[in-house]
């Protein structure tokens, strides 16, 4: 499958939980292309981020992270830009350590 046709867009906007949650899952006859990832810290405290593109039936963790046991400091905000190409299933999932941030992804679709 080639990327001929991707259409941009914002994979997900959420905020983050102390579980890991899955924020997108690639749909079915698409494959996704994660271009930037951006968490900011909206408290004081500092956190621990975890950001993980997990391949379909595969658990989180440090296997598969971009960000693993991250410090992110109060009010600041941490950026990921690169090219990861995710396939059918495959999902994007993140926590903290506590609440207090949120994450923007975006990338592109291509069916």
């Amino acid at each position: 499958m080639a990327f001929q046709n991707v259409t941009p867009i914002l994979l997900a906007q959420n905020a983050v939980t102390t579980a890991y949650i899955a924020i997108y899952t690639v749909p079915e006859n698409t494959r996704t292309y994660v271009k930037d990832i951006t968490i900011m810290n909206t408290t004081g405290s500092t956190k621990h981020i975890y950001v993980s593109l997990v391949p379909d039936q595969a658990a989180p963790g440090a296997s598969n992270a971009l960000f693993y046991n991250t410090v992110l400091p109060g009010y600041t905000t941490v950026q990921w830009t690169g090219a990861q190409i995710m396939n059918v299933s495959d999902t994007i999932q993140v926590k903290a350590d506590a609440v207090g941030c949120t994450v923007n992804i975006t990338g592109g679709e291509s069916q």
